[in-house]
């Protein structure tokens, strides 16, 4: 690949290659819509440098982790100045921003595939896994530790908001009918977080109880904290979710 320009930030006669951000599973730069048809080498190629420090990002974290993420050493993995890349993103922030979005796009695009496919709420808590499993820094970006000093913008949250919309579809259909448990009145006067989605206490219960059980198996798998305990946790994260869903018809 061609090294930024320094002072344009763009190469307008260089030759974009056909590499995808392999962490989001999207075309480069897909949110900003540069990728397309009426694209025009000038927007080419700075969709493809923006995929290429993205790539490096993933690399950072997953060596030191979110909180170490450094415009500065990804130049110089890329063999440029600092201030070459600012012309791409305006600071590490932007740029964590961004692998977030990828993140949450990616398991909205998921689990909403998984859905129109036929999934139930089972068959969505096993897509859940896989992707987890398919990127763990990827997880643990968008549901591990917050990164200190940052503070994501309301447009990422409206992208999760997608992803609880396809769970809390999965839960009022297993809950119809259901009688509802103290918590989920509870939860039916505090329910900011599912949005505007119509889903009775019922599906609100469940869908938490579901969130919190599958993610707490997932975080611990991740984290290494099953090693040496000598159990399979594909096992226990079944039968964590077939406990839940018994509860819930019982």
């Amino acid at each position: 690949m061609a090294k930024p320009d320094a002072k344009s930030g763009a190469k307008p006669d260089a030759k974009p290659d056909a590499k995808s951000d392999a962490k989001s599973g999207a075309k480069p730069d897909a949110a900003s819509g540069a990728k397309s048809d009426a694209a025009t080498p000038r927007e080419r190629y700075r969709a493809q440098v923006r995929t290429e420090i993205k790539e490096h990002a993933w690399e950072q974290i997953a060596t030191a982790g979110a909180s170490a993420l450094s415009l500065n050493a990804i130049a110089k993995r890329m063999g440029v100045s600092g201030p070459a890349l600012y012309r791409y993103f305006a600071g590490r922030d932007e740029l964590i921003t961004e692998l977030i979005r990828d993140g949450y796009r990616s398991l909205a695009d998921t689990l909403r595939t998984a859905a129109a496919g036929g999934a139930d709420l089972s068959g969505l808590a096993h897509a859940l896994r896989g992707w987890a499993l398919e990127d763990p820094h990827r997880y643990f970006l968008l549901y591990g530790t917050p990164v200190p000093g940052y503070h994501a913008p309301d447009d990422t949250t409206a992208i999760s908001s997608e992803i609880m919309a396809t769970l809390l579809d999965a839960c009022a259909a297993l809950t119809q009918g259901a009688p509802a448990a103290p918590f989920a009145a509870h939860l039916e006067v505090h329910r900011d977080w599912a949005g505007d989605h119509p889903a009775p206490p019922t599906a609100l219960h469940l869908a938490m109880s579901f969130w919190t059980r599958m993610h707490g198996v997932l975080s611990l798998e991740l984290a290494g904290h099953f090693t040496g305990m000598h159990f399979d946790p594909a096992q226990l994260f079944a039968a964590e979710l077939d406990d839940l869903l018994r509860q819930r018809s019982a």
